[in-house]
């Protein structure tokens, strides 16, 4: 069993020859390139609101919930009105949704975007009126209000038989449309530890990764699972702890690799990842083709026979099989011995994929073969 490394069969069989096996230089990556500090998150928030200053193009009067929170916010500011000869299409009720990045402190904005929950057919050049957003503890966060930008538009409203519409004007973002009004705290390294989580865990990469903040704090890391390692910040980075994080990030250590393949059938594109390993092995693709014509033929009467010429269609089938093409891959096999042979057996994208398949089904290669 040898070395088969990573090869691209994408599209049209455009096979772009990688290079040598990665060396230690050029496989290196940093701890923060692969890693993230415990607790550094984001928040999302979401709350009801209203789109008023619509030219025409809101909810209608059907949209029972639209028309129930004008009556609700107009009752608030002491105004009684009929619901029944309330009128909407100046008006849309909204979802507001935006991310609270970690963090912010109370004061600072956020960008927002507000999407149409009614029948309205553009909120644009409306206006968001307040608009309190929780988490999903049930607490507010935020408060939203200002123009909405849909940088689209709908056109033909109204007694047109057509209506012309540009990307998608029900939803509009404003930006800096919130204001901050609560923060998450955070406990970066209160009690004298944090974590660091994987973006892809792996046994072997949480040990090389504790190893390597080892190496250069002493013995302060510890890998506790496959996706976590813990530390205990030193003392001299006790008032420091954004620094120590900092110099964490930018060691640097060698990710392992997984042995896979992976195989999109919609598109035929073909991704093989590093380490794979094939032992030696025949592979035979023969193609069959088959083409169908069909051919128009005028048919005459017999002379002085009062008939009418007609117009016949005639199918001419064609089968043609292919020689099959037999190549044999030995355990040596690089990646442009693989490249090689199945060019040399004319496999489309297609055809490797099923070549792949038969082979990972006789166990000939090494890898994990996954379909997307």
């Amino acid at each position: 069993m040898k070395k088969l490394l990573a090869c691209l069969l994408a599209g049209a069989l455009v096979l772009g020859a990688m290079p040598a096996p990665a060396s230690a230089d050029n496989a290196v990556a940093r701890i923060k390139d692969i890693a993230k500090v415990q607790g550094v998150r984001s928040n999302q928030l979401m709350g009801y609101g209203l789109v008023v200053g619509l030219n025409g193009t809101g909810d209608s009067n059907k949209s029972v919930e639209t028309v129930q929170s004008i009556v609700n916010m107009l009752k608030a500011y002491g105004v009684a009105v009929n619901q029944s000869s309330l009128k909407s299409d100046n008006v849309a009720a909204v979802m507001v949704t935006a991310t609270l990045p970690p963090f912010v402190r109370e004061g600072d904005t956020i960008d927002i975007t507000v999407s149409s929950i009614g029948d309205a057919d553009s909120i644009q050049g409306g206006t968001l009126l307040q608009t309190p957003l929780k988490a999903g503890n049930g607490e507010v966060y935020a408060v939203a209000q200002g123009p909405v930008s849909t940088g689209g538009f709908a056109a033909g409203r109204g007694g047109g038989n057509s209506t012309a519409t540009k990307n998608f004007p029900t939803v509009g973002m404003t930006p800096n449309g919130a204001i901050v009004e609560r923060t998450v705290e955070d406990d970066l390294g209160r009690n004298g530890r944090l974590s660091l989580s994987l973006s892809n865990p792996d046994f072997t990469t949480a040990t090389r990764m504790a190893e390597a903040i080892n190496s250069q704090y002493g013995g302060v890391a510890q890998a506790v699972n496959p996706g976590r390692i813990d530390i205990n910040i030193p003392a001299y980075y006790k008032g420091n702890v954004v620094g120590f994080v900092a110099s964490i990030e930018e060691l640097p250590i060698m990710p392992d690799k997984v042995a896979k393949i992976v195989v999109n059938e919609r598109t035929g594109t073909i991704v093989m990842g590093g380490d794979v390993t094939v032992d030696e092995i025949a592979i035979t693709q023969g193609g069959l083709s088959i083409r169908v014509q069909k051919n128009e033929e005028a048919n005459q009467p017999e002379p002085f026979s009062y008939g009418t010429t007609i117009v016949t269609k005639k199918s001419d089938v064609e089968v043609t099989e292919d020689k099959a093409s037999t190549v044999v891959l030995p355990a040596t096999a690089n990646i442009n011995d693989i490249v090689g042979a199945l060019n040399a057996v004319g496999a489309t994208p297609r055809d490797t994929i099923s070549i792949l398949q038969a082979m990972k089904a006789a166990g000939a290669i090494h890898a994990e073969l996954q379909l997307i």
